[in-house]
């Protein structure tokens, strides 16, 4: 399956430079967004950045970040929202995009868990069992973390490459011990199982991963104006997060919004939310994000996939990969 990834997301590279950029005279925009839990879905659910921009948006919903990098190596995606590890899998290869904006980094948002009834009670119980994950998702590359901090060979368990949708099917049928997932399908294997870890763990023993929004060069060029705006809402819905979230219940309005767009139980995304550090706009451009961390977590994340033999080559530098313009932009906008 891995291989079946790469090859599709080689071959829509060989299409990018042909195709060009996807862009619509009439001012429409095609954005791929995924389930995790964070507060730009309430901007999304609301239509803010359709109001703020006056931009037609076609919202396109994948299960993987492998998917969404794919779809913009292709064109047919210009603005897109995926994780560390998918990224760094992409720029590696010499796709098209830039990242600008870092929308998480993330923590017990996205958790193994192994099955109640399995015998799985410390990490070398891992071992021999099965355990599911998609490929080149932030969380394969955090479980290849966790089972290399453990001292246990990626060989010594057996490693399932299943999509969200598919890890939860698995979980119900019992064919899986365990899965590295996110919601909505952690809060559903998680009502029948325990967690083993989580990446706000495998982060502080030196592995972090973090979400991004990530733009194709070619659209980037042609339409600053739009990213800007596009940084300016994601940062004011942040910041209003930041300033009540610790408010927000299964019954506020706001959970309900997360929940509809991403899929997920409304009782699961209080906890999910408090799980994760979403940066504010003035907090973007630091050292420790846009201004240099998010390149240098990218290097050390395509270092490591390297070593895991998931990708072959490593960039000399990935800081053009990466731009605080734009967030600078929208913070004077």
């Amino acid at each position: 399956m891995y291989g079946k990834i790469t090859r599709r997301i080689a071959l829509a590279l060989s299409f990018a430079m042909l195709a060009g950029p996807a862009l619509a005279a009439d001012r429409t925009v095609t954005i791929g967004y995924q389930t995790d839990i964070e507060p730009s879905k309430i901007a999304q659910a609301e239509g803010r950045y359709e109001k703020a921009s006056g931009w037609k948006i076609n919202w396109r919903k994948f299960s993987t970040g492998a998917e969404v990098i794919a779809a913009m190596a292709s064109g047919d995606v210009q603005v897109g929202f995926t994780g560390s590890s998918p990224l760094a899998a992409g720029i590696t290869r010499g796709l098209p995009l830039q990242t600008f904006f870092i929308a998480a980094e993330i923590g017990s948002a996205e958790a193994l868990v192994v099955r109640n009834g399995s015998n799985i009670n410390s990490p070398q119980d891992l071992i021999g069992k099965k355990i599911a994950v998609p490929f080149v998702s932030t969380t394969h590359y955090s479980l290849l973390a966790a089972l290399k901090h453990w001292n246990i060979s990626p060989q010594q368990v057996t490693i399932l490459n299943l999509a969200p949708p598919e890890i939860a099917a698995a979980w119900q049928r019992g064919d899986i011990d365990a899965a590295y997932i996110w919601d909505p399908a952690l809060g559903k294997v998680a009502k029948t199982g325990r967690v083993l870890t989580t990446s706000a763990e495998v982060r502080s023993w030196g592995s972090p991963t973090f979400l991004a929004w990530v733009a194709r060069n070619d659209f980037a060029q042609a339409h600053p104006d739009f990213l800007v705006t596009f940084a300016k809402v994601t940062g004011e819905v942040n910041a209003e997060y930041r300033k009540d979230g610790a408010n927000w219940a299964a019954n506020s309005p706001q959970v309900r919004e997360i929940a509809r767009i991403s899929g997920s139980d409304p009782a699961d995304v209080p906890a999910l939310l408090r799980g994760t550090t979403f940066p504010l706009l003035s907090e973007q451009s630091g050292q420790t994000l846009l201004g240099g961390g998010t390149a240098t977590a990218l290097a050390d994340t395509s270092r490591f996939l390297k070593d895991q033999k998931r990708i072959d080559e490593v960039l000399p530098d990935y800081r053009p990969t990466v731009t605080a313009s734009v967030v600078q932009q929208a913070i004077g906008h």
